[in-house]
């Protein structure tokens, strides 16, 4: 056949050389993946087999809502949501897509360019009796009907949410994914539950324990929901014994209720969101949320209840933004609560025009 020329015998042996290569880093890639529950970590990039997928498919995504007044004290934080939204948005593992500020105060404020903002009318007057959060699900149904919403899922999130890591799409081929709220039972008030989930849908059992945020929800699901999201709370806030017992989650008992009525089963994502001081660590969490105040003494210890020798408490700024560069907590005090002040304070520095 003849003699093979030195430059090809060269040729042929980098040929074999490149693809025994390859075929060995596959494998020891493969063997060296972190076993996470039943998924697979990547060793390149850490992420889950959900995490890569959700990140880099646009179908998967997700669209970042959430309704806000254009009171300071709203302002403020949806500056500091919106700051932390577009830092993690593009990350590696990163669900996000769009995002939508919903402005219920009827009229246009002074965000409008700086924060992707659409406006929707509150309720009449004197519906909401001073209870203005009832207007967060007649907000989401307005904005559902006539807002231009690209991505097929939608995070109901609210202004004093923070992002802490990169938020796949948790509901990605499966159920609405929801944070379990400790304070939102349904069983322990079946009487009142029966008014709304009536016995031929089941047991209350079936109702959640959860809120309206955050939760990933597929946006065909949730414009079932709005509707009746609605007419459940104004219903509740209409029921003296209700609205007792209910208080200032009425709503979220309302998205609750509205939810399980259409049938929805939510997946409870302990990991979602941290509510500083009481979670004290941030681990896998993605969300900060800053509901609570943050009271401790000097030696680290917390104070709740009681004014801290140092504090943070969102409601110590209800006129304006906290000012720049708070003092950090002292010595001993919780990870979640020194990650937040940072947040806060990181934002604060980078936002323009933020006094």
């Amino acid at each position: 056949m003849g003699r093979a020329s030195p430059f090809l015998l060269v040729l042929v042996t980098l040929g074999f050389f490149f693809a025994t290569y390859n075929l060995i880093t596959v494998v020891i890639h493969h063997k060296t993946g972190v076993s996470v529950g039943l998924e697979l970590v990547d060793p390149v990039t850490g992420l889950t087999r959900e995490e890569m997928a959700t990140s880099a498919n646009p179908s998967a995504r997700y669209h970042v809502a959430l309704t806000a007044t254009d009171a300071a004290y709203s302002q403020w934080q949806c500056r500091i949501m919106y700051y932390w939204y577009k830092k993690y948005k593009d990350m590696p593992g990163s669900g996000m897509g769009g995002f939508t500020r919903v402005l219920h105060s009827g009229k246009p404020d002074k965000l409008m360019e700086e924060i992707p903002t659409f406006v929707v009318d509150p309720l009449p007057p004197g519906i909401d009796r001073g209870y203005i959060v009832l207007n967060r699900p007649w907000a989401f149904v307005q904005w559902l009907e006539k807002g231009i919403i690209e991505e097929d899922y939608v995070l109901m999130a609210e202004p004093d949410h923070v992002f802490v890591n990169p938020l796949p799409n948790l509901a990605y081929g499966g159920n609405p994914a929801a944070f379990p709220f400790f304070y939102i039972k349904p069983t322990e008030n079946e009487k009142i539950m029966r008014k709304y989930y009536p016995a031929e849908k089941g047991p209350v059992s079936n109702i959640d324990p959860i809120g309206n945020s955050p939760v990933i929800i597929k946006k065909s699901m949730l414009e079932e929901i709005a509707p009746t999201w609605m007419n459940v709370s104004l219903r509740m806030k209409d029921d003296p014994e209700a609205d007792k017992s209910f208080g200032w989650v009425l709503e979220m008992y309302a998205y609750a209720v509205a939810s399980a009525l259409h049938g929805v089963k939510h997946t409870l994502r302990a990991d979602f969101m941290i509510q500083p001081p009481w979670d004290r660590e941030i681990k896998n969490s993605f969300i900060i949320h800053y509901t609570y105040g943050c009271d401790y003494n000097m030696k680290g210890e917390l104070t709740y209840g009681k004014i801290g020798e140092w504090r943070f408490d969102k409601r110590s700024h209800l006129l304006g933004p906290p000012p720049k560069n708070l003092p950090l907590p002292p010595k001993g005090v919780p990870e979640s609560v020194v990650r937040l002040v940072k947040c806060v304070n990181e934002a604060s520095a980078n936002i323009p025009g933020w006094d």
